[in-house]
């Protein structure tokens, strides 16, 4: 029998990016799939545009913006309540090739102790400039882990399946045993690094995380939140970056913190962009107010 998965795709005010990766959704070769679009309380008419264009369309309406990590979490919840053998997460500005799932799924059933696979992702703009190509991990300077090959030409210098620091979020297949075993996604963090630290969390629990490149995913890259350097992006980045530190790699924090004052904060200044350095002290901030959840220019005035 096939094995089957369930792709979770969250939407959240750009009805068009979802629409355009449904549709690429829909033309994918492997047979035992059904999808699943998560509304995130969009205040625009996405959920009109996406029942009219797709009237068969499984769809959940959480009523509020939980953030990715909620988001994805209620469609997770769905999932393993239908059956499904294994959750692809994929981020709604993603366009997947055809054979997309299929080099997923083929890698982890290779070996039942991979837990998690991730694709190879170029820019949805410039195809031929990768921005995922597996991830770089090191454990003593976790602060500065990324995405490998990324703003690189494409030549097919990695193109060989192999173990990952991480499997970024914007397409993660995750195993059903694995998300039994370790939980949902930390929805405390809400934006950002919520993928980093469930990978973390898969890894201590035994579960290798793997790279599939013959799985292609093209990224329109932060287009739901502004695009990338945004006051929305600096906020999180600078504090979910002490968070996913204090809770895997602890030792490292002090250090974390002045790599996230340089990065976060002196950078954008010396750049001219004090909007953005503003945004990743208040993130860093609530950090040590141990404040989670959505940032607070996204929260309605009277919870002010």
């Amino acid at each position: 029998m096939t094995t089957s998965v369930y792709i979770i795709v969250v939407n959240w005010n750009n009805w068009k990016d979802t629409v355009e990766c449904v549709e690429s959704c829909r033309r994918l070769a492997y047979p035992e799939v059904r999808l699943l679009v998560v509304d995130n309380g969009s205040t625009d008419d996405s959920v009109e545009k996406l029942r009219r264009r797709f009237p068969d369309l499984e769809l959940i309406l959480t009523g509020m913006n939980l953030g990715f990590a909620g988001g994805n979490n209620v469609g997770i919840r769905y999932a393993l309540e239908h059956g499904a053998d294994y959750i692809w997460l994929l981020n709604n500005d993603a366009i997947v090739d055809p054979n997309a799932l299929t080099a997923l799924v083929c890698v982890a059933e290779e070996n039942e102790l991979v837990g998690m696979v991730g694709s190879k992702i170029p820019f949805f703009e410039k195809p031929h400039l990768l921005w995922y190509a597996g991830a770089v991990l090191d454990t003593e300077k976790p602060y500065r882990s990324g995405h490998r090959g990324l703003g690189e030409e494409d030549r097919g210098q990695y193109d060989v399946p192999e173990q990952t620091g991480y499997v970024t979020g914007c397409s993660l297949l995750v195993r059903r045993q694995v998300v039994e075993e370790i939980g949902l996604l930390d929805e405390g963090l809400f934006l950002y690094f919520e993928d980093s630290d469930w990978c973390a969390r898969a890894r201590r629990a035994g579960w290798k995380l793997f790279y599939a490149p013959q799985s292609v995913v093209l990224h329109k890259v932060s287009s739901s939140i502004g695009g990338a350097g945004s006051p929305f992006m600096r906020y999180y980045l600078a504090r979910n970056l002490l968070y996913f530190v204090a809770k895997n790699y602890p030792g490292t924090l002090f250090r974390t913190v002045l790599f996230d004052v340089y990065a976060n904060v002196l950078v954008p200044i010396k750049k001219g962009k004090f909007s953005s350095a503003l945004w990743a002290i208040r993130g860093m901030r609530d950090f040590f107010l141990k404040r989670k959840g959505m940032a607070p220019l996204l929260r309605p005035r009277s919870a002010s």
